[in-house]
């Protein structure tokens, strides 16, 4: 059911989803003004910006921004990294469920453990009419792992030590967000 109400909201935005090298692109991915979300899929914070993504900023700015969803698996988080690499397998078979289980996750941080990760994956893909076997073999994905490294080394070499963290015209913008703040940053990023 939350895969239908992401298509359907994303729909009805008229925002798109591409593919970019190394991340995950909601938004306008033609626009010059692009938006870096350094984001751990385990983070409690990031769970918060995505909410503020999708409810506020996607809806004002999505038909003129891109917003890059970049990797940053924090090492005190247990199954985050496991999450970003099966996310990508997800993303590569279907975009739309590439975004839902992102948002998804993020919305399950109560109750996803590295325990019962495995079988929330193959649920989601049961869900989402995707092969459950090649989710759970994407876990052990070596092209996918060394692109969720990338990010993550990517993030490093940028000064990111806090997920999220979010750059608007190279400002950076962390942990705990508000809209507010972006908004400036974006008015301020598409008027140039």
């Amino acid at each position: 059911m939350r895969i239908g109400l992401v298509a359907l909201l994303l729909a009805v935005l008229n925002v798109s989803l591409s593919a970019a090298p190394g991340g995950v692109v909601e938004g306008n991915p033609a626009s010059p003004v692009r938006v870096l979300i350094y984001e751990d899929l385990q983070c409690s914070d990031c769970a918060n910006f995505a909410v503020l993504l999708e409810q506020k900023i996607l809806p004002r700015y999505g038909s003129r921004v891109a917003f890059v969803h970049r990797d940053f698996p924090l090492g005190k988080h247990d199954w985050a990294r496991p999450a970003a690499i099966a996310a990508r397998w997800v993303w590569e078979q279907d975009s739309r469920a590439g975004i839902a289980i992102r948002r998804e996750l993020m919305a399950e941080q109560n109750n996803v453990t590295s325990q019962n990760l495995k079988a929330w994956l193959a649920e989601f893909a049961v869900r989402n009419n995707l092969d459950r076997k090649g989710m759970l073999d994407s876990l052990n994905d070596k092209r996918l792992a060394a692109e969720v490294d990338q990010d993550l080394q990517g993030g490093v070499a940028r000064g990111v030590t806090h997920t999220p963290t979010v750059y608007v015209g190279g400002q950076p913008f962390a942990e705990t967000i508000l809209y507010e703040d972006i908004a400036r940053a974006l008015d301020a990023a598409l008027a140039k």
